[in-house]
């Protein structure tokens, strides 16, 4: 089945614009102020963290919530509220924060773990390694 040729077609230019001055000269291209991005070979691990870290934290609230739940220590609810939010702002944050999330995330996720380790901890333990790597990674990108 061919999609119909009424729609209007997209038009593709190449080629760069030019900034033009009140005088109407072209003006020089001069970089804008550097933005601190995300590190770059941090990004796919903390990325890794941050999705592990969002199934395991569902799964836990759903052992919370099911018919037969968890008892909701300090881990379980450590487990069930922090991990997802501290890795989104390893994973999103510029490399100045990130690189103190990242460590933070990793205390989190070990001190739930070891709190809620013979229910539903285990499953953190993924989201754990990713994240340890991203820490390291991102620590070594400045030196």
């Amino acid at each position: 089945m061919a999609i119909p040729n009424h729609s209007p077609h997209r038009v593709y230019r190449t080629g760069s614009a030019k900034v033009m001055s009140r005088a109407g000269t072209p003006v020089e291209n001069t970089p804008a102020p550097a933005v601190t991005l995300p590190a770059v070979a941090s990004w796919p691990w903390r990325r890794a963290a941050l999705l592990l870290a969002v199934v395991a934290q569902l799964i836990t609230i759903a052992a919370l919530e099911s018919a037969d739940p968890d008892p909701a220590t300090w881990a379980a609810l450590l487990l069930a509220i922090a991990p997802g939010p501290l890795a989104a702002l390893a994973a999103f944050a510029p490399s100045r924060v990130a690189r103190l999330a990242a460590p933070l995330t990793v205390v989190v996720l070990v001190a739930g773990i070891a709190g809620f380790v013979t229910h539903t901890g285990l499953f953190f333990v993924p989201a754990l390694v990713a994240m340890v790597v991203a820490a390291v990674t991102l620590w070594r990108e400045t030196a």
